[in-house]
């Protein structure tokens, strides 16, 4: 067997990246088989690649999705170079002979058609229609003259999709003159229609497409992203319930579910949902739920007594348990019944209890409806990751959009909330990103709430001994600045800084992430711990000052027992016990932290000695009475130990229920850092560095981008490059003994 490279120096337009092995097709072309040479004209002339040559041989195909480009790129390498275009034409360079074919018509790629059509007139004069897209589509369009050749490629194409690859049939048709212009005729009719354009021209396009004679299938390599199969996998271990929405065909769908382990060999069972008719779905999705949970059909079923109490479907499913571990693949075509209205809800049923659910051969319509979907039916919050305008649909849908930017263009970037440049990068956003920010949020609001009852509650019970007067426990310019100077600033560097766990171990242990799908750190249950240690803090708060005020005498021998003596010992007290309360709430200190609590405790002590002066009293006397207050009543010891035993009164109950809950119901933050602890420890011994193996797992779908193409734009002529000087400068002969250019 011959394995050396293909040697393409005979053509001096061949990209030198392009690698091939196969001698025999090579020589097929040199032979001048006229089914090889009409297979690779077409690839050459049925697309909407726009070309540019700076110099010659310098070609560079600007395409509108990477396949396309690839299957340009392969028939420039077998000799039929696709050199230049205007709106009329289409210059192609044939084994060293220059054609320039006369551009007529172009039905256009859309998610419906899921083809794509030319039109040209050979400069012999013959009229052809090329047309590549989806096998699914087009095997319905050929003439029954195929049907051998047709099984043929039916097993390449069940083969190459085996093996993970993207494929594509190509046919084409011989038309006849008269036919022709009277279909132009009303194709120009169509296409200036005011009402119904888009219906009218599709219906011009289906009479045309019609017994054509079947050239072969086309597949492309287009492996994954470094680290995709790991990505999934530690998503999977964080209980991220994972959906495959594409449209490539089932078998490589499913290759590819294997490949990224999404897919295995443990699962119970992997039930592939592909019926005809809505009956028959139906029927498909009520025997995988009875195989995952017989108990669902009986009548003590929750959802099922829910169905009894109302005609109307439950406005949230609850998670149904399986009995095994499963997975779905369902095509796009049964798709389309699974969403009707009286199916989706057994959709949503079968579907969720599965582990994976791999949605193959579906339009970008299809894919918001999917995730619409779930967003009615499940109490979760769903996100939606894609690198192409057909993903653009679902990315909007869904409660947090992702856009991977790369080949496939920057529609999805620009219509998600987050993006990047590889899919690996998404562990990253959600098991420490997503992971920090939703702990950080949580400790905001338990001690945004504290803080604040603690506060306020001080007041209710001042109530009891001021006859409820309206009179307050602080100073008023206390209150005013308690929130919006003196505990504002810790919280915030707490709010962006705290982590509990550093990115590393966040994310060598996904199942950190359960918690917070769970709702742990913050819920109704935490809001009422909360508020009864706010309420157990005020009473501290207010009635130690109290009583150590109460018959007190100072050091020389006056009663200290005054209002405003109280209220200084009292919001003095609040001040540092929620100060003290941040820093147990914090995990992660750095200096910003520090800076904020003690600047935020010092810049109090500054203003309270600064606005109960003499000074101020005597500039503005109606607005700062406390004159004096803080100089007499800090300066006595008893008023200090008063302070210090509100504050252990109010923090020992935390601490030790902390330490309890840590000894007894660990969470599992807490058991990883006690694994961390016990790693510093024992440093495990130096292991050499690993590298990230590129996986060469290929896709297959058809070869076009998923959004209209460019076809009206190429046949308006706007936006079109002058032809390149160098499209006829020079040839070669794939005849010549020493295979050397040869000029025309």
């Amino acid at each position: 067997q011959n394995t050396e490279k293909v040697d393409f120096s005979y053509n001096h337009l061949a990209d030198p990246k392009f690698a091939f092995y196969d001698h025999s097709l090579v020589e097929a072309v040199k032979l001048s088989d006229v089914p090889t040479h009409r297979f690779f004209r077409l690839l050459s002339l049925c697309h909407t690649v726009m070309p540019e040559e700076k110099k010659e041989g310098n070609l560079v195909y600007q395409a509108q999705s990477p396949d396309e480009g690839a299957l340009v790129t392969a028939a420039r390498n077998f000799g039929f170079v696709f050199r230049a275009r205007t709106p009329e034409t289409i210059t192609v360079v044939e084994m060293g002979e220059t054609k320039v074919y006369k551009l007529l018509a172009i039905l256009d790629f859309n998610n419906v058609r899921k083809r794509m059509s030319v039109i040209v007139r050979s400069p012999e004069g013959d009229l052809t229609l090329y047309c590549k897209g989806a096998d699914t589509i087009l095997y319905e369009l050929l003439h029954s003259s195929c049907d051998s050749l047709k099984e043929e490629t039916t097993e390449h194409l069940n083969e190459f999709a085996g093996e993970g690859l993207r494929t594509l049939v190509v046919a084409y048709k011989n038309l006849d003159e008269d036919y022709f212009q009277d279909w132009i005729r009303r194709h120009h009719e169509a296409s200036t229609a005011l009402e119904g354009r888009e219906e009218k021209l599709s219906e011009i396009y289906e009479e045309i497409e019609k017994d054509l004679m079947l050239l072969g299938a086309t597949a492309i390599e287009d492996k994954l992203q470094d680290g995709v199969p790991q990505t999934i996998e530690t998503l999977a271990k964080a209980n991220i319930k994972i959906w495959v929405l594409t449209g490539d065909k089932q078998e490589t769908a499913m290759n590819i579910g294997y490949s990224c382990n999404l897919l295995n060999d443990d699962m119970d069972d992997v039930f592939i949902i592909e019926g005809s008719t809505s009956d028959d779905v139906l029927n498909e999705l009520r025997n995988a739920r009875k195989k995952m949970k017989p108990d669902s059909f009986l009548d003590s079923d929750e959802i099922n007594i829910q169905f009894e109490k109302s005609s109307k479907p439950p406005k949230i499913i609850p998670d149904e348990q399986a009995n095994g571990v499963y997975g779905l693949v369902i095509t796009g075509h049964s798709l389309a019944y699974a969403l009707e209205g009286n199916l989706e809800l057994e959709l949503v049923r079968t579907a969720c209890m599965c582990k994976v659910v791999i949605c193959c051969r579906v339009t970008p319509l299809q894919k918001a409806q999917v995730v619409e979907l779930v967003k009615k039916y499940k109490k979760a919050v769903t996100l939606a990751i894609g690198d192409g305008a057909n993903d653009v649909s679902m990315i909007k849908t869904a409660h947090i959009g992702v856009g991977i930017s790369g080949q496939e263009g920057m529609q999805a970037v620009l219509s998600s909330d987050f993006s990047f440049a590889q899919f690996r990068y998404l562990q990253r956003l959600l098991l420490v990103h997503g992971r920090w920010s939703y702990i950080r949020m949580c400790k905001f609001l338990k001690y945004f709430f504290y803080k604040n009852f603690a506060f306020t509650l001080v007041h209710f019970w001042y109530g009891f001994f001021s006859g409820f007067s309206a009179q307050t426990v602080y100073d008023e310019w206390f209150i005013t600045l308690y929130n919006l100077v003196y505990t504002s600033l810790p919280v915030l560097g707490m709010s962006l800084f705290d982590q509990d766990v550093d990115d590393h171990w966040s994310m060598l242990f996904p199942r950190l992430y359960v918690p917070g799908q769970q709702n742990l750190y913050f819920n109704k249950m935490v809001f009422v711990k909360c508020m009864l240690q706010g309420i157990y803090s005020s009473l501290i708060l207010f009635f130690i000052p109290y009583g150590a005020m109460y018959n007190t005498m100072r050091s020389d021998g006056k009663a200290i027992a005054d209002y405003q003596s109280f209220a200084l010992m009292a919001q003095t007290s609040l001040l540092i016990v929620v100060s003290v309360q941040i820093g147990l709430d914090t995990s992660y200190w750095t200096v910003v932290n520090q800076f904020f609590i003690w600047g935020s405790l010092s810049v109090y002590f500054a203003i309270t000695f600064t606005m109960y002066s003499d000074g101020m009293y005597l500039i503005f006397t109606a607005s700062f009475p406390f004159v004096g207050t803080a100089r007499n009543t800090l300066s006595q010891p008893n008023v200090w130990l008063a302070i210090f035993l509100s504050i252990t009164l109010c923090v020992l109950p935390v601490v030790g229920f902390r330490f309890l809950k840590a000894q007894l119901m660990p969470t599992p933050t807490e058991k990883v850092l006690l694994k961390i602890k016990e790693a510093k420890k024992r440093p495990p011994p130096p292991s050499p560095k690993r590298r990230l193996r590129r996986t060469s797992t290929r896709r297959s779908g058809y070869a076009f981008s998923h959004h209209p193409g460019f076809g009206a734009l190429i046949m308006s002529g706007r936006n079109m490059r002058p032809k390149s000087p160098f499209a006829t400068t020079g040839t070669f002969s794939p005849n010549s003994d020493k295979h050397k250019l040869k000029g025309l």
